[in-house]
């Protein structure tokens, strides 16, 4: 196992088999996002990385874990219970901790990496 890990999005891209999905029924807000997921690694002790991306739509977000992201590219729009909005365009960064509650809304399609610690 390498000690390393390149986030070389062409490499990556073409060499790992991305999972489809989309938001639960019961969280969905608007639109009809879907997502695709590139995960590079899972490691022991509950840590992923990888890359997201998601069509545009709005749904609700619970985090039990901890994450940090960087968008890649899009525009998207975080939203916390307590009112606070993120606009989150490429280059922005931000950690989630567990119990954050909010939306997150794509109004461009958005791609981001990520490291999440369960």
């Amino acid at each position: 196992m390498a000690l390393t890990l390149s986030f070389n999005l062409e490499e990556k891209l073409a060499n790992i088999e991305p999972e489809y999905g989309a938001p639960k029924p019961e969280r969905l807000i608007s639109g009809n996002p879907k997502f695709t997921t590139w995960n590079f690694e899972e490691a022991d002790g509950g840590v992923y990385a990888g890359i997201w991306q998601s069509t545009p739509g709005k749904w609700r977000v619970e985090y039990d874990e901890w994450e940090y992201f960087s968008i890649l590219e899009g525009h998207s729009v975080l939203t916390s219970d307590d009112g606070q909005s993120f606009a989150l365009r490429a280059g922005d960064r931000m950690v989630l901790r567990p119990g954050f509650k909010g939306s997150w809304e794509v109004l461009e399609t958005t791609r981001k990496d990520y490291v999440i610690r369960l």
